[in-house]
């Protein structure tokens, strides 16, 4: 016997902490764990014998902090305060640390005394501003390990305090001190120089790019809080015959509600009273209200459009079929492996080393020379030079213009662990409604009995249905109107609970309704003509309204979800980009296989619940795929968070926009094409950043341990490294889209 917990994990700052957390843990006997740095969470299974604060226990002693997940909504305000407290630092620092970048690169702005002022508001900055990165650094070496906090935190401190000792010692705090700006070494300068700019701007530019990352982090938890916020709060409960609201968790199955006109169904049950649509879009994505009656099984969180209900209650809280889709998003978010980032990788190596080399650099110096001056300057410029700013903004820079280019064209990219995803993707799933098609019913064709009048069948049928506030009528009474212009009033209006309306039109009886009511209901049989429209409409998927006047069927018109205009073309482009689309949805085979057809899919899956779509997307995973989901549902939010790569159309709920990792803002299938191909480009741009700023390390290192860099030039390279990385990020400002470009 087995325990599942999670456990939040807090003071990871990279990907290798999670790797560090996850193997201590599965060291343990019999436990298997899996530590997540995108969520901060850490999934452990514990054998019998071995407790939760066992775990933790483990956790501690590897340096983190371990607690069991606070209750709803905690958590999300301690992410808000921690985003804010970042933010707070990040502008303090930064208003620090200009006027002090300044000074040194300018020399014409430096007075008597500068370099003092410079040392006063940089010392806040290295001690207040960076002291999250020392913090992790002596953690992490405590532990013996090296991330981008040591990096961070060794260079910060090797400039900061040669400048100190600049100051104090060395002659740099004489009143008329100036340090010209060159990027030549020179023999010839009267004392030390100082580098507290290079020690402020580091600091600054590591802390903006982890608040950007502590931004997206926050709102990782979007799509459980959405999904929660669903469902119904209160409901009108009966007992003894009297009508109680109550709040949705005094809930108990076996309990009798009341739904009203407009109102949620406040928990899964079985209609025991009254007869109804309902509008299951929320959950199943499809835009058919269903007709329910007596008996008939209904879920929460659905919307009752019309009559009056009574549902009895068959499960409640955790077990509802909302519930069950929340469990199925939190689970696959958790399941996803956290990308391991080149620069932390790299960095567990490349610190040692820097280190070392800079203690070689000192002692081989003073060997050779005897200079102990002349050493120390070399040394630290070996520690400035492979300070690590380019590569602290080698992603956040690319990010930030490639989601800002991505924002111009509709296409939201939640964080740098999308992209990798894009660059494999080979199969893309597409849910139908409201992804492919437009996820409204619209009158699609109209067959007229022979001898009947097309306009005259539509202005009867048109002012019927217009008279009704159902879906299907609505869409009838629309394309009726586009046709013939002006409906006439409706006599004697009776609806008939979901079967189908009746009354009186310019003096004509007209019945307008499912097929089998006018045949069993009104005794009334169609043409054969009618029956073959029928069954050819229906092959389609469509729904068919039947229609008769005056006590003879004259005609039918039929309503569908209607295909966007723009599907057929994306669908090409997505197989331009090498991806096999794949048509996922909960519709039947008939209307699925129709709209297929239509865009120019080969490959259909139909009938499929919430879940059977999240084993759809692990089937295909297991098949060697490389998955992308595209959908809009809240019964896609699971599939949207298992898959590879989740793409949520803007159009669709919040649970699925906050699920997904890019949001196609405009409802375009098009901009799928353009979010890939962007992310791609963003990350292709993201690699070439951080090669760069590792080739310039490799490259400036030795010319510093050779005595041909003091510490100034050093920074000064440092920076220009940095210009090089943003320059760089610059480019995906001029990505155009598909669309656009087919246009030109």
């Amino acid at each position: 016997m087995t325990s599942t917990v999670d456990l939040e994990i807090e003071g990871m700052t990279c990907s290798s902490c999670a790797a560090r957390i996850e193997k201590k843990l599965n060291r343990m006997p019999g436990v298997e764990a899996t530590v997540n740095y995108a969520t901060e969470k850490a999934h452990v299974v514990l054998p019998v014998g071995t407790s939760v604060d066992d775990a933790i226990a483990v956790v501690q002693a590897t340096g983190y902090a371990a607690t069991l997940p606070a209750p709803s909504g905690g958590d999300d305000r301690v992410a808000m305060d921690d985003v804010a407290a970042l933010r707070r630092r990040v502008l303090i620092t930064a208003i620090l640390s200009i006027p002090v970048v300044a000074m040194a690169m300018v020399p014409v702005l430096q007075f008597d005394y500068w370099q003092w002022v410079s040392l006063a508001l940089a010392t806040p900055v290295v001690t207040w501003g960076a002291y999250p990165f020392h913090r992790a650094a002596w953690v992490n070496a405590r532990h013996g390990a090296a991330t981008m906090d040591t990096l961070v935190s060794v260079g910060v401190t090797a400039a900061y305090a040669w400048s100190v000792y600049a100051l104090v010692w060395g002659g740099a705090g004489v009143p008329d001190m100036r340090m010209p700006f060159t990027f030549l070494p020179h023999e010839d300068s009267s004392g030390p120089e100082i580098y507290l700019e290079v020690a402020a701007g580091v600091t600054v530019f590591i802390l903006l790019g982890r608040y950007f990352e502590a931004k997206a982090k926050a709102r990782s938890s979007d799509a459980l809080r959405a999904l929660a916020a669903l469902g119904a709060k209160d409901a009108s409960v009966l007992r003894d015959g009297v009508e109680l609201r109550v709040p949705i968790t005094d809930l108990r199955v076996g309990d009798l509600f009341v739904v009203r006109p407009g109102e949620q169904i406040a928990t899964d049950g079985a209609v025991v009273e009254g007869a109804s649509a309902v509008d299951a879009s929320m959950v199943t994505g499809e835009p058919v209200p269903v007709e329910v009656t007596v008996e008939d099984a209904v879920v929460g969180a659905t919307v009752n459009v019309s009559g009056r209900l009574v549902v009895q209650a068959t499960r409640v809280g955790s077990d509802t079929q909302l519930a069950r889709i929340t469990a199925l998003v939190e689970q696959a978010q958790s399941g996803k492996a956290p990308v391991q980032r080149l620069a932390d990788r790299v960095a567990s190596v490349f610190v040692p080393i820097v280190m070392v080399l800079a203690v070689l650099t000192l002692i081989g110096w003073i060997l050779i020379t005897g200079d102990v001056q002349m050493a120390f300057t070399a040394a630290v410029a070996v520690l400035i030079i492979a300070c690590p700013c380019a590569l602290g903004l080698a992603t956040p820079t690319a990010l930030l213009v490639g989601t800002g280019r991505g924002a111009q064209l509709g296409i939201l990219i939640k964080g740098p662990q999308v992209l990798e995803s894009t660059r494999l993707v080979d199969t893309i799933v597409l849910d139908k409604t409201g992804t492919i098609t437009t996820g409204r019913m619209a009158m699609v064709d109209v067959v007229a009995a022979p001898g009947v009048d097309t306009r005259d069948l539509l202005r009867w049928v048109g002012s019927l249905e217009d008279a009704s506030e159902h879906p299907i009528a609505v869409a009838v009474a629309a394309g009726a109107r586009e046709i013939v212009g002006d409906l006439r009033p409706v006599e004697s209006f009776q609806s008939s609970g979901g079967r189908g309306v009746q009354g009186v039109v310019d003096a004509v009886a007209v019945v307008a309704g499912r097929p089998e009511w006018l045949t069993s209901e009104w005794s009334l049989s169609a043409p054969v003509e009618l029956v073959e429209a029928r069954r050819e409409q229906e092959s389609h998927g469509r729904s068919v309204v039947m229609v008769a006047a005056d006590g003879m069927i004259v005609g039918l018109v039929s309503v569908a979800d209607a295909v966007k205009p723009t599907s057929a073309q994306a669908i090409t482009e997505l197989r331009g980009l090498g991806l096999r689309p794949v048509l996922l949805t909960g519709d039947h085979e008939a209307a699925a296989r129709s709209v297929a057809a239509e865009v120019g899919i080969d490959d259909v899956i139909a009938g499929v619940l919430p879940e059977e779509k999240v084993a759809t997307v692990e089937r295909l995973q297991e098949s060697g795929a490389i998955v992308a989901m595209v959908g809009d549902g809240v019964n896609d939010a699971a599939a949207l968070a298992q898959a590879d790569l989740g793409m949520a159309m803007g159009t669709g709920t919040d649970v699925a926009i906050e699920a997904a990792d890019l949001t196609l803002v405009r409802g375009d299938l098009r901009s799928a094409v353009d979010g890939l191909r962007l992310s791609r480009r963003t990350l292709a741009i993201i690699k070439g950043n951080l090669f760069w700023a590792f080739a310039y390390n490799a490259a400036a290192i030795p010319l510093a341990m050779a005595g041909l860099l003091n510490p100034l030039v050093a920074g000064a390279a440092m920076a220009f490294s940095s210009v090089f990385v943003v320059s760089n990020s610059l480019r995906l400002r001029r990505f155009s889209s598909v669309t656009s470009t087919r246009a030109a």
